[in-house]
């Protein structure tokens, strides 16, 4: 049996003949596994949804109770099974929720990982490596010059910032579901305990972490108050804030943005970014290889993101890959 029997690229996404669904599919389709909340890989119209509580909960939240014809809830190493397919989701440390999907069927076994990371992060559940004949793997940040720093060092220069500034406010631009929440976090384990100042489009998502046993702390809404009231202050946002107007109301702000691809100055210039933060919810060059090195597959596929340098990189360690080629994902989302 190839691997191709069990699982096979489509136009709708990634699809299992023998089990008849889809992973993570860029179009509504009757039946659907779903590795995380993010838009690329959720989305709403399916007849059937497969995910863990927590990603059901985030499409509640983003789409409506209605999202779905059907939902089926699998906590982490629970599973079903479908003519004869097993499917099973363990952790992605991706964001709240994300899983990746085992799938097992005639003594074959391939892993799907969505989006992850290798690294701490305490708004979600750790990266699980799972022993696998086929691991398909995201490449978003595969190219060895993404190599990100300590998490800490990055909030430890935002809060330097702070207080070299204590008349400006710092505006830090983080995606509203999973970076946003670990940025708050990080914050508070450095020892920022002020209140958080957060945009209106993160207050539902920020309730559904606090829901789910992550503790914020004290945030309010980012438009109580007068100007001066921002003076040192913290603001979270979503990056298209940082070049609205919405912005002006705070006092000559630092803009800072979180995300992997602050690692290029170009793109930190390019929008505008005084305080660039390296902080990214996607694996890196190292944790992309580290990860594909521990587990030695019979076979690496590439979904999305830098395939070639990767591809090569499996070359020169004797493991054969190729790249998929999907299409549908936002290197953008979640970065």
């Amino acid at each position: 049996m190839k691997p191709q029997d069990l699982l096979c690229p489509k136009p709708g996404g990634l699809y299992c003949p023998p089990g008849d669904f889809y992973i993570d599919p860029n179009r509504p389709v009757d039946r659907a596994v779903i590795t995380h909340g993010h838009a690329d890989h959720a989305r709403a119209g399916h007849g059937g949804v497969a995910a863990t509580p927590e990603t059901l909960a985030i499409m509640a939240e983003r789409y409506g109770e209605d999202f779905a014809g059907r939902r089926t809830p699998l906590t982490y190493g629970e599973s079903f099974t479908r003519d004869g397919v097993e499917v099973s989701l363990v952790p992605a440390g991706h964001v709240l929720g994300s899983a990746q999907v085992v799938v097992r069927w005639k003594g074959m076994t391939i892993v799907v990982s969505g989006d992850y990371k290798r690294r701490r992060d305490p708004t979600c559940a750790a990266f699980e490596p799972v022993p696998c004949d086929v691991f398909v793997t995201e490449a978003t940040f595969g190219l060895p010059v993404f190599r990100h720093p300590d998490d800490a060092g990055e909030i430890a220069a935002l809060l330097k910032s702070v207080e070299q500034f204590p008349e400006r406010s710092h505006i830090v631009g983080a995606y509203a579901l999973g970076k946003a929440q670990r940025v708050i976090r990080l914050l508070r384990e450095a020892g920022w305990d002020r209140t958080i100042h957060v945009h209106g489009a993160m207050e539902r998502l920020n309730r559904l972490y606090e829901r789910h046993g992550v503790d914020l702390g004290p945030l309010a809404p980012a438009t109580a108050g007068t100007k001066k009231d921002f003076a040192g202050a913290i603001v979270v946002a979503p990056p298209s804030a940082l070049a609205d107007r919405w912005s002006r109301r705070f006092p000559d702000p630092v803009d800072c943005f979180a995300s992997g691809w602050m690692r290029v100055r170009a793109r930190a210039r390019q929008r505008g970014v005084e305080l660039p933060l390296i902080i990214s919810d996607h694996a890196d060059w190292d944790e992309l290889t580290a990860t594909l090195g521990e587990l030695r597959p019979g076979e690496v596929w590439i979904t999305h993101g830098r395939e070639e340098a990767l591809a090569r990189w499996c070359e020169l360690e004797g493991i054969p890959a190729r790249a998929l080629r999907l299409v549908g994902y936002d290197e953008d989302e979640g970065e």
